[in-house]
């Protein structure tokens, strides 16, 4: 599951969102990367492997403003690498947006804009929402990134969790939440707000938050916030005071860790899949597996490595592969 934390105020945005993406590290990700809005213009820092990656990168070319985001990648349409790390920014450089979840109809969305002449710079699902949103900004929405934002999400199959930044407005991030793609909490401070895809991540920023529902977005200022419909019809949301420290915040509901992971396993088998099986299609795509078709009907030893309980998941794999492969 990526991870997503967003910051707003008259801080520096870039430890915040750091600090929280690594407090975010335990849902497992391949490349990290952040974006800040400095000098009129959205800057970004994008790395493979650990946060330390990207740390390393920050300290050697740092960026520093008072708005930004972050993101956590897990692969799943494009390799892991820095041009398919998220933020991904839009082409006119006006618009950039980190999200989780999958973009269901993104290769017909992909092909529509290619055809009106936008250039992609990577291979992932999510660019073409950022390219969307720049769309719609520019015809109908009169620039605002509320309403275009609003306009592009009407357009995605699947479920969603969006934070978007503009150059345009950069006093304000916009987080839309449809379906059960993760959630999206909103952290309250004072003359500054936050926006994470998980408590632990703002925990010690702030104990107020408030949560989006599906089908809800959410227009965040340094002072001030905003919930409507997606139909822009406005939303009163409650506030929660949340009692838990970063370490029972991590726990959530469950009593110990160990217990957590055990009923997170049908989530983590469905982040595994996800964006790796086309049910229509009935294929597995491994985009991260360099083979060709006639290359893996003609592997001779697969080799499973795992520990504990994960050496006997690859038991039950071999068990299935070697009789399927029979």
């Amino acid at each position: 599951m990526c991870g997503i934390v967003g910051y707003v105020g008259a801080q520096n945005a870039t430890p915040i969102i750091i600090d929280g993406l690594q407090r975010l590290e335990y849902r497992g990700y391949d490349s990290a990367g952040v974006a800040v809005f400095q000098d009129g213009a959205i800057h970004l820092r994008r790395d493979v492997g650990k946060l330390i990656n990207l740390r390393n990168k920050l300290h050697a070319d740092p960026i520093g403003g008072g708005i930004g985001i972050g993101h956590t990648r897990w692969a799943t349409h494009g390799v892991p690498a820095e041009h398919n790390a998220h933020p991904h920014i839009s082409m006119d450089g006006e618009f950039v947006v980190v999200h989780n979840g999958i973009v269901e109809n993104y290769l017909e969305l992909r092909e529509e804009l290619q055809a009106e002449g936008v250039e992609f710079k990577s291979e992932t699902d999510t660019e073409v929402i950022v390219q969307l949103v720049a769309r719609f900004a520019a015809n109908g929405a009169q620039g605002d990134i509320t309403e275009a934002t609003r306009k592009a999400v009407g357009y995605l199959r699947g479920a969603h969790a969006i934070v978007v930044m503009s150059k345009r407005q950069p006093d304000r991030l916009v987080a839309v939440r449809i379906g059960n793609a993760g959630g999206v909490a909103i952290g309250l401070g004072d003359g500054e707000n936050f926006i994470a895809s998980d408590i632990p991540a703002i925990l010690e920023q702030t104990r107020k938050m408030i949560f989006l529902e599906t089908r809800q977005v959410a227009t965040v200022w340094a002072d001030h916030y905003m919930v409507q419909s997606l139909d822009g019809t406005p939303i009163n949301v409650a506030t929660h005071d949340i009692a838990w420290d970063p370490v029972s915040a991590a726990k959530g509901e469950f009593k110990h860790f160990m217990q957590k992971e055990i009923f997170e396993q049908a989530r983590s088998l469905t982040d595994t899949i996800r964006g790796r099986v086309e049910f229509e299609r009935e294929e597995i795509v491994l985009g991260d597996l360099v083979l060709t078709p006639e290359q893996a009907r003609n592997l001779q030893r697969i080799v499973t490595v795992a520990c504990g309980t994960s050496y006997y998941s690859g038991l039950v794999g071999k068990f299935y592969g070697e009789n399927i492969a029979a």
